[in-house]
């Protein structure tokens, strides 16, 4: 795919700013030029951007319902009844269960963990849980990542005297779930600052609440901070604010004393020993995790990360690993699949949106395959299989675009949905799977924005080879991580580079591109890496000139050197700026 390249240029005014700025903080013009592109002007602003303090956390009892959930938290563990900690199948469920699950365990045994089946349960609250509940003799369910939705299963709930507390960031419906308590900062009537959190965010400022209101020491829960990260990179959440604090706090928890759990998987994925980073989350740690709940149950996810034993972890992680290794055979499967539907379907080239369905499609891989194809086609989708007289469905969509609300204009058709923003599940009757995709592409073409369908590449800076090398360029860029939404990677282009005569075709289907280059103004060679471009090979050899657009990062095969990682390569032409 060849992108649009988008770059802005400072205003003077802006390079001014940006040029003050850097003397004050000893950075390069550059990166303080980052800093004003992410409304950060002043010197405090900067210190507090690099330095994130975990004292600036969100007071927990501005959230709604708080002081409620906390009251009945302590009523539970004072009547000595049975707790159980439920959660969604995906990462950031199981790392919210396994985070209150391994807190709550410090203080109080009487207490639980349950999972439901993605294939014989569904999503949320499901009856087998409610009935696992109920045969236990449990009185009250801590339920993280879902239940915002569950009406009438927690209505069923309190007939058999079953309370529940819901730690949920999902958008909440005009009307809620009868439940004790309800923490999620996207309901309307919430206050609390920051309405951004992932599932175990909101369970982990129940954990700080409960900890405040009983004494206990907030360094307690310093060590349950690496599931905060793991969460908040691979749900895809905004790496602003609150959780820029909590992912950053949790990175270096990750790094430096991960738990037991997650130290296996690390090793599982052969990170040990390096500087994991959020991309290494939600490339390696995340899919593992993910992969016992797509392909059997998410129960034992959880059952890896509240581990204490590393040999019993280890063991473990290389099941989960066996999961992972079937679910990327179906994935590839799944998606050669949906790529020659989509090649079939002869107006789908002038649709704003794809939805394809196929009955013998595997459930727990669809989301993965939906987000294939939008970034292949740069259209929102939904992909469904089907499962008895209904369809179950995943939504992704494209930056800007609101998914959820497309999903949700089809309600009248759907048993069940949720979501946000850019990801949405969704239940409805097979019979109406096509009046389903008829009304779903009706809603992006009138509400979908030109822009939002091609596929752009936004340049921060222009910069030459030399640059990187000055002024600690790299290693002041590396104080930006965390990255994620809201505070992606820096993109930089280098215009005219030539190939050094040593790049070559490399991969096992010689589908990437390892580069060796130089530009006109430095005599530094830059080693790069270019992932499935080697349709490019040829030009790069012809001695031409070209652009480049790449993001900086570590040579993990030469340790403190830095390559490039480059996102398109074009033909030496003149950056696309905005129109003014």
């Amino acid at each position: 795919m060849h992108f649009k390249w988008n770059y802005e240029p400072l205003t003077p005014d802006q390079t001014k700013a940006a040029k003050e700025l850097g003397e004050k903080l000893n950075i390069s013009p550059i990166l303080s030029s980052l800093l004003l592109r992410r409304g950060i002007t002043t010197e405090s602003a900067a210190k507090r951007f690099f330095r994130p303090q975990l004292a600036d956390l969100i007071n927990p009892f501005l959230m709604k319902d708080m002081d409620v959930a906390v009251d009945r938290l302590n009523d539970a563990m004072g009547r000595k009844e049975r707790i159980l900690v439920y959660g969604d199948y995906d990462v950031d469920g199981c790392t919210a269960v396994a985070l209150v699950y391994k807190f709550l365990q410090q203080f109080y045994s009487n207490i639980d963990y349950y999972i439901p089946d993605r294939y014989d349960e569904g999503y949320g609250v499901s009856r087998q849980g409610l009935e696992y509940a109920q045969k236990t003799g449990v009185k009250l369910i801590i339920i993280l990542d879902c239940g915002i939705k569950a009406i009438e299963e927690i209505a069923y709930a309190k007939k058999l005297g079953i309370d529940f507390i819901i730690c949920d960031h999902h958008v909440p419906d005009e009307v809620m779930p009868d439940a004790v308590a309800i923490l999620n900062p996207k309901r309307e009537d919430d206050p609390y600052p920051f309405k951004h959190l992932c599932g175990c965010g909101v369970g982990f400022k129940f954990m700080q609440a409960f900890a405040k209101n009983n004494g206990i020491p907030f360094s307690r829960l310093i060590p349950l901070l690496d599931f905060c990260a793991v969460s908040i990179a691979a749900d895809i959440v905004p790496v602003t604010d609150e959780n820029r604090i909590l992912a950053f706090h949790g990175m270096r928890q990750l790094n430096q004393n991960p738990s037991v759990g997650l130290k296996a998987i690390i090793d599982i994925c052969g990170l040990s020993g390096r500087d994991i980073s959020m991309s290494d989350i939600v490339f390696k740690i995340g899919p593992r995790i993910n992969a016992s709940g797509r392909m059997e149950s998410g129960k034992e996810s959880v059952d890896l990360l509240i581990e204490r034993d590393f040999p019993h972890a280890l063991r473990k992680a290389r099941h989960i690993n066996e999961y992972n290794e079937q679910r990327k055979d179906i994935d590839k499967q799944m998606t050669e699949e949906a790529n020659q539907i989509v090649a079939k379907l002869e107006n789908q080239k002038h649709q704003s949106s794809i939805v394809l369905y196929d009955e013998n499609w595997k459930k727990g891989v669809i989301g993965i395959v939906a987000s294939r194809l939008t970034e292949i086609y740069f259209r929102p989708t939904v992909v469904l299989t089907r499962d008895e007289e209904f369809a179950t469905g995943s939504a992704r969509s494209v930056a800007g675009f609101d998914v959820y609300s497309a999903v949700k204009s089809c309600r009248d058709l759907l048993v069940n949905f949720g979501g946000h923003t850019y990801a949405a599940g969704l239940t409805l009757r097979w019979k109406d799977v096509r009046e389903f995709r008829t009304r779903f592409q009706q809603y992006v073409e009138e509400h979908i924005q030109p822009e939002q369908k091609e596929a752009v590449l936004r340049v921060d800076a222009v910069i030459d080879f030399k640059d990187i090398f000055a002024k600690r360029l790299y290693s002041d860029l590396k104080k930006f991580a965390p990255f994620g939404p809201g505070n992606e990677k820096p993109r930089f282009c280098t215009k005219g580079v030539y190939d050094f005569g040593t790049s070559k075709v490399v991969g096992r289907d010689q589908e990437h591109i390892k580069l060796e280059l130089v530009d006109s103004k430095s005599s530094h060679v830059m080693n790069g890496i270019a992932f499935g471009q080697s349709a490019a090979a040829r030009y790069i050899k012809s001695k031409h000139s070209f652009d480049i657009v790449y993001t900086l990062e570590d040579n993990i095969f030469k340790h403190g050197s830095v390559q490039l990682q480059i996102e398109d390569i074009c033909p030496n032409e003149e950056l696309e700026e905005p129109a003014k």
